[in-house]
C-alpha cells in the first residue's frame, strides 16, 4: 500500500523523540515499512524515519522555532498550508492516516478528498472535540482506548486500536530495586484560583513517598518552571529525587527511561485526569514492573487489577495508594510482561492498522 501519514507540526518525527504522539507515529511508520508498504510523512522538514519519504510543510517543528508574536495565527496558518498540500497530493496514495494536532485541522478538506481518510484521536475526547469531529461524515475515527470511545457522544467511532510499545526496548527484568518511579508532565494549566492543576498527579506521588518513607525517582517535561519550584522542589530529599534537568521537553532518552522502568519496584500512574491511553503504563509493565494507578481514563484497560498492578479508586486517595504499595510484592513481573506482549505490542498495533487500511480501501 501507498500510505500518507499526516504528522503534527508541533514536534518532528525522529527515532529519539520522546513525546507520545510522535513516538507512536515513528513506531507505526517503521513497522509499516518493514512490512513492505511505501510510507510518506507530511510534516516537518527535519523529520526522519529511515526509508520513509518526508514531504515538508515547514522546515522544522513549532517547538524548535523562535517564539511567534501570535502563536495561534502562526500555527493555524501552517496547518492550513498543510491541508492545501494534502489536497494536491492525495491522489498519489491508497490511504491517508491523520495524526495531526489538533486532529480536525486536515478534515477541513475532506469533502474534496477521494482517498480514504482515517484519523487517530490521540487527545482527550472533550465535549468540544467531540462536537467538532461529529461535523465530518466522510472520515473514519479511531480511538486509542475504550474509555475514550465512551466519551464520544456525537462522533461516530470506527473502532478502537490500542497503542503498541517496543518490547525489545522495554525489556523484561525480574529483579527489582527498592524505588518507585513517576514520569509525567508538569502542566502549565491553572485552575480558577491560580493553582497548577496537576493532571499527571505528581503531588500524589510525592505524598505517597513521603508518608511511606519510600525512595521515589521523578522525571518529566516541565511546562512551567514555577510548578516545579513551588510544588515539587520543596519536597525533594535524599530519598525523593528529580533525576533530570528541568526542561519543557522530556530530557531523558527512551533508553534511559527503559533502564529506570526495568529496576523500579512500581510505576506510579497517580493521574487526576482521564488519560486517553498512557504509554508509560504499557512500557513499565513490558519491563515486568507493576503499575499503581488511579482508576481514571484508560488505566483499568491497561492494568489488570491485582495481577499486573493495582487500580485504585480515586475516592480512596492516599489510603488506597498505600494499600496497593503494601501488596506490590505479590505481583509477578512475568504476568506484567506477558500481558503487554499479548495485548499492547508494536506488532499488534501495526497489524490492527494494516487491517484497517485494507478495510477502508475496499470500501472506496
Amino acid at each position: 500500500m501507498k500510505i500518507l501519514i499526516l504528522a503534527p507540526l508541533k514536534r518532528k518525527i525522529t527515532p529519539k523523540i520522546t513525546a507520545a504522539r510522535p513516538r507512536v507515529i515513528f513506531d507505526l511508520v517503521s513497522g509499516l515499512l518493514k512490512k513492505g508498504h511505501k510510507v510518506s510523512i507530511l510534516g516537518t522538514g527535519n523529520s526522519f524515519v529511515p526509508r520513509a519519504r518526508i514531504i515538508p510543510v515547514i522546515p522544522k517543528s513549532f517547538v524548535e522555532m523562535e517564539p511567534f508574536e501570535n502563536p495561534f495565527y502562526a500555527h493555524a496558518a501552517f496547518l492550513t498550508k498543510m491541508a492545501k498540500i494534502l489536497e494536491k497530493i492525495e491522489n498519489n496514495f491508497d490511504i491517508i492516516h491523520n495524526h495531526c494536532y489538533p486532529e480536525f485541522i486536515n478534515l477541513l478538506v475532506e469533502k474534496n478528498l477521494k482517498t480514504p481518510l482515517v484519523t487517530t484521536i490521540h487527545n482527550q475526547m472533550t465535549q468540544e472535540l467531540d462536537e467538532t469531529l461529529s461535523f465530518f461524515k466522510k472520515s473514519y475515527f479511531i480511538c486509542i482506548s475504550k474509555s475514550e470511545e465512551k466519551r464520544a457522544k456525537k462522533t461516530k467511532i470506527y473502532k478502537v486500536i490500542y497503542h503498541g510499545v517496543d518490547t525489545n526496548l522495554y525489556k523484561f527484568c525480574a529483579k527489582k530495586e527498592d524505588y518507585l518511579l513517576w514520569i509525567g508532565r508538569l502542566s502549565r494549566a491553572k485552575d480558577k484560583n491560580g493553582n497548577f492543576m496537576d493532571p499527571k498527579g505528581v503531588r500524589w506521588a510525592l505524598r505517597l513517598a513521603k508518608e511511606t518513607n519510600s525512595k521515589l525517582l521523578l522525571s518529566g517535561n516541565v511546562e512551567d518552571p514555577e510548578f516545579f519550584e513551588n510544588d515539587v522542589k520543596p519536597y525533594l530529599s535524599k530519598k525523593i529525587k528529580w533525576i533530570s534537568p528541568v526542561s519543557p521537553e522530556q530530557p531523558l532518552s527512551k533508553k534511559e527511561v527503559a533502564r529506570l522502568m526495568k529496576k523500579a519496584k512500581a510505576f506510579l500512574m497517580t493521574i487526576n485526569w482521564p488519560e486517553p491511553f498512557g504509554l508509560v503504563i504499557a512500557e513499565a509493565q513490558s519491563c515486568g514492573t507493576p503499575v499503581i494507578g488511579f482508576d481514571r481514563g484508560s488505566v483499568s484497560e491497561l492494568v489488570v487489577d491485582r495481577k499486573t498492578g493495582f487500580v485504585v479508586k480515586p475516592k480512596e486517595g492516599i489510603k488506597g495508594l498505600k494499600r496497593a504499595l503494601k501488596k506490590i510484592n505479590k505481583i509477578n513481573p512475568k504476568d506484567c510482561r506477558e500481558y503487554i506482549e499479548k495485548n499492547f505490542s508494536l506488532e499488534k498495533m501495526i497489524e490492527n492498522y494494516e487491517k484497517t487500511y485494507k478495510e477502508l480501501i475496499q470500501k472506496r
